[in-house]
C-alpha cells in the first residue's frame, strides 16, 4: 500500500513534466509526423502492462512513434535519460521508493502518450532521442484510471498533477524497458 502511494507520487511528478512540456511545446512536431529520410523510424506499442516492437538499442535520432492496443487503458512511453554513471539495470531502479526514483526526472527526454486502441503524441519532446546512452522506458500511468477523464484532467491541469482515480502507476505492473541509444 505504501509502495503503491509512493509511486503515485513519481507518477504525479511525470504527469507534471508532461502537461508543463505541452503547454510550452505547442509548436513542436507531433510523433506521428513523418521524420527526414535519414532518421529511422521505430513503432512501439503499449499493451496492458508491456511494451511491443521496442529494442534493446537504437541509433540516435531515431523517431518513436507510440501506438496503443488496449482497449481499457491509457498508456504512455516515457524516455528517460539515465546518468552514464547509473549502472543498475532499469528492472532494479524501477523498484527504488519513488523519491529515489524522481532523481531520474531531469532525464526525461520526451514522452509519449496514446489513449486505449489510438496513435499517440508528443506532450514532451518530440519522439525523437538524440543523446546516446541508457534510457529507462515507463507508463506511470494510474492502473484503472478512466481514460478520458485522465486526458481532460491532464489538459486542465496546468502544470499540475492530473487529479484521477485509479491504483498503482503501470510501471508497477511491469511496464518498464531498457533501452540504449548509440551514437
Amino acid at each position: 500500500m505504501i509502495r503503491a502511494t509512493l509511486y503515485r507520487s513519481a507518477s504525479v511528478l511525470v504527469v507534471i513534466l508532461a502537461v508543463t512540456a505541452c503547454a510550452a511545446e505547442e509548436e513542436a512536431a507531433p510523433a506521428t509526423e513523418v521524420p527526414s529520410q535519414q532518421s529511422p523510424t521505430v513503432t512501439v506499442t503499449g499493451l496492458d502492462y508491456g511494451y511491443r516492437g521496442l529494442p534493446d538499442s537504437v541509433e540516435a535520432g531515431t523517431t518513436f512513434v507510440f501506438k496503443n492496443e488496449s482497449s481499457v487503458e491509457v498508456h504512455e512511453l516515457v524516455a528517460i535519460r539515465l546518468p552514464d554513471d547509473e549502472t543498475r539495470p532499469v528492472s532494479e531502479l524501477v523498484q527504488l521508493p519513488p523519491d529515489e526514483f524522481a532523481a531520474f526526472l531531469p532525464g526525461v527526454e520526451t514522452v509519449l502518450i496514446a489513449p486505449p486502441e489510438s496513435d499517440g503524441f508528443a506532450v514532451e519532446g518530440t519522439g525523437v532521442l538524440t543523446e546516446p546512452g541508457r534510457y529507462a522506458i515507463v507508463c506511470v500511468i494510474p492502473t484503472g484510471a478512466d481514460p478520458d477523464e485522465y486526458l481532460e484532467a491532464a489538459a486542465e491541469a496546468e502544470g499540475g498533477p492530473p487529479e484521477v482515480a485509479g491504483g498503482p502507476p503501470h510501471i508497477v505492473n511491469g511496464m518498464f524497458a531498457e533501452l540504449t541509444v548509440e551514437g
